[in-house]
């Protein structure tokens, strides 16, 4: 009789880090800004989501740390029964000002925050996502009873196809990732909104990885093309940017109240810490008031993408501090993995299912706080690696593709 608990991983990269005795994954890390300490190992930290550096801000810490003496260490309850702080109200209505939206509410966790989308695809609704969506997107779609149409990564042709070809009767949703967290790619807003107003869709974008890092106050990728009016709901998350943890989600008041009774992942999960809602508070402050944060860590992606590139390297499409240095080979990527960890340097090894098999990566990520002799160790790591590896020539390319970082653009003009 077949046992449900005897499984193992499908995954050729599994197999070959069980083979090779690498473990790039659940490593027990001691980390204090850009370094971390692994089985007394020190390492340049180019793995952290932590763009903005204010996880270890002594204005986050301190104000987590009086939270924490004053409201303890859990709200021992959802939100809707005896969860709810006045921090959390305090946080939600910020957040929802700094969006620009008319309310939001915070969660517990960034997944659970996309896992609330359920709430809105009955059997009668359609969604739309795009392939490369992170995870936590493609679970909020399947827990909802609507039908869930996937087009190719940023195909706009193929999203107007499966638009065009849906029943006009039913509800209409595309959800999208803002700031692509493999490729470190941005989603084609303009022609997302264009293609919603064109077919009556709404439009969804989960901020993650952009909120408090792209557009001129750092709204995130709607600010960066100049179109805080063309997304119905934001989503998000306060562990990258905002140094803390949790989520939230932004919208009108009405879609926002709705969620709050509806949303399972909302109603049946322990409140946001209090020390958690007062970091994000502390965090934003913060983002409001030092742009240069922002600046510094577009700079130091910038001298990263462009010193990979000069290399030999391929950085893929991106052209934010996430910056995909493309293997392909997972077992290779495995072991470039693990040199580069002996030279000094942690970074992400990928590979399926987060991104299509055959297409492993190292995935980096710059970091305000990185200092400039810390990005040239980086490069040099990658040097010596790579030409060992075959990953590069021995010699430099004659010439490279330089990237430009996504900083502001000017507002996008989209057709009602």
């Amino acid at each position: 009789m077949p046992d449900v608990f005897r499984k193992q991983s499908p995954h050729a990269f599994y197999r070959a880090m069980v083979e090779s005795g690498t473990r790039p994954y659940y490593r027990a890390l001691s980390m204090r800004g850009t370094e971390a300490a692994v089985e007394g190992k020190r390492l340049i930290m180019v793995g952290c989501n932590d763009y903005l550096g204010l996880s270890t801000d002594p204005r986050v810490v301190a104000a987590a740390s009086a939270a924490l003496g004053r409201f303890g260490a859990s709200c021992s309850g959802s939100r809707a029964l005896n969860g709810t702080l006045t921090l959390h109200e305090e946080l939600e209505g910020r957040l929802a000002e700094f969006l620009g939206q008319e309310a939001a509410v915070v969660t517990t966790t960034g997944f659970q925050t996309n896992l609330a989308i359920a709430a809105f695809l009955g059997t009668n609704d359609a969604a739309f996502g795009d392939m490369s969506n992170h995870a936590s997107l493609v679970d909020g779609i399947r827990l909802g009873f609507g039908t869930h149409h996937r087009y190719r990564h940023s195909d706009m042709d193929q999203l107007e196809s499966l638009l065009r070809a849906a029943d006009p009767g039913v509800g209409k949703l595309i959800v999208t990732d803002g700031l692509f967290s493999m490729g470190g790619d941005l989603c084609r807003l303009p022609e997302i909104v264009a293609l919603a107003r064109r077919y009556e869709a709404r439009v969804v974008v989960d901020g993650a990885h952009d909120i408090g890092l792209l557009g001129a106050g750092g709204r995130g990728v709607a600010e960066h093309f100049g179109l805080m009016d063309g997304v119905d709901l934001v989503t998000g998350t306060l562990s990258k940017c905002f140094g803390s943890s949790g989520g939230m989600l932004a919208g009108p008041r009405n879609v926002i109240d709705y969620l709050r009774y509806t949303a399972r992942s909302l109603l049946f999960s322990a409140a946001m810490p209090a020390a958690a809602a007062a970091a994000g508070l502390a965090a934003l402050d913060i983002i409001e008031s030092e742009p240069d944060r922002r600046q510094r860590v577009f700079d130091l992606a910038e001298r990263l993408h462009n010193g990979l590139r000069a290399l030999g390297y391929d950085t893929g499409e991106s052209v934010t501090p996430v910056i995909p240095v493309h293997v392909g080979d997972a077992e290779l990527c495995l072991r470039a993995w693990q040199e580069l960890f002996d030279a000094g340097v942690f970074t992400n090894a990928v590979a399926a299912p987060a991104v299509p098999r055959g297409r492993a990566l190292l995935r980096v990520t710059a970091q305000a706080t990185h200092t400039d002799d810390q990005v040239t160790q980086v490069l040099d790591a990658f040097a010596l690696v790579g030409r060992r590896l075959g990953l590069i020539p021995k010699a430099a390319p004659d010439g490279y593709e330089p990237v430009l970082i996504a900083r502001q653009r000017r507002s996008v003009e989209v057709a009602r």
